[in-house]
Parts: structure tokens; sequence; C-alpha cells
């Protein structure tokens, strides 16, 4: 195996919502994370197995610089209610999404990440992604956290109740 060059991009914000809200919108692929997608660039989000966090699949299309393309990949945890990854299957580039989410302020605020990994394309295409896939994505993945803070705000239960239920 020849170790291909990586490119990577990212974001981070803190959101006024608290953690365990911002995670379960995130990993929940069927009423929570298609709604902190910037349409304008990921869109038609379809779940093909699960529909929650682990062992999830999905597909959906990106379209950046006018420029659609499919994307077909697995939900993993490594740390459930702090880090969920989406990663390409069977992909040359083998895309990753990490979603990284840590609790502030007693836990009434979330710092979100949102890293972007791939393998760089063979040549010419290459020599563009490792400039345009930098500046282009972390804006994207910051539309993406100011999406994830209102869906998040409107998933929080009032801070009266003591029993959580999810």
């Amino acid at each position: 195996k020849i170790a291909m060059a990586q490119i990577k991009a990212k974001a981070a914000a803190i959101l006024n919502a608290r953690p365990e809200d911002a995670y379960t919108t995130i990993a929940d692929y069927r009423q929570g994370h298609p709604n902190i997608l910037p349409k304008e660039n990921l869109y038609d989000l379809q779940v093909e197995q699960g529909g929650y966090g682990a062992g999830t699949i999905i597909r959906f299309k990106a379209r950046i610089l006018g420029v659609e393309q499919s994307f077909y990949q697995r939900v993993s945890e490594p740390q459930p209610g702090r880090v969920l990854v989406e990663q390409d299957i069977d992909s040359v580039q083998n895309e990753s999404v990490t979603f990284t989410v840590t609790p502030l302020e007693q836990g009434q605020k979330s710092h979100v990440e949102v890293s972007m990994t791939l393998n760089l394309s063979p040549g010419l295409k290459g020599l563009v992604e490792r400039v345009v896939v930098p500046i282009i994505f972390p804006p994207v993945f910051r539309r993406e956290l100011k999406l994830l803070e209102a869906v998040a705000q409107k998933r929080g239960t009032p801070l009266i109740t003591s029993n959580q239920s999810h």
C-alpha cells in the first residue's frame, strides 16, 4: 500500500446548546442531522441502515464549486456522546468527517469541532484539492455549526426538569 497524501479542513465553534443536545442532533440521521446540513453544499441525505449513531450507513451529495459528488459512508462512535465519525465505504478518497463535542460551563454550552480528512487525488486534481479544500470547507462547516446550534437548542429540554428522557 502506498501512503497517500492527506488533506485536512476543520472548523470549530462554541455553541449555546448543551453537549447532549448537540451530540444527539448530530447522531440522529433521520430527525436531527438532515436539519444541520447547509443545503447549498450538502443535501439529499439518505439513511440506508440504522439511523442513530454507530452502524448507521448514509448516502448524501455534496456540491462544491459547482461540482457534485456522491458519498457513501458508515458512522462510528469512538467515544459515544463525545466523538462521532462519518467514514467513506470503499472509496479511494477515503473521506472522513469527525464531530467532537466538548462540554463547557458545567454542560450548559458546547465546543464542537468538525474536522475532515481525505486522500488527495493523483495529478492535477490533487493539486487543486490541496488549494481548494482548506479554503472551501471551513465556511461550510461553520454554517453547519450555526445550524446545529439552532436545532440543538430546539431539542433542548427545559432546564427545570431534572430527569431527562431521551
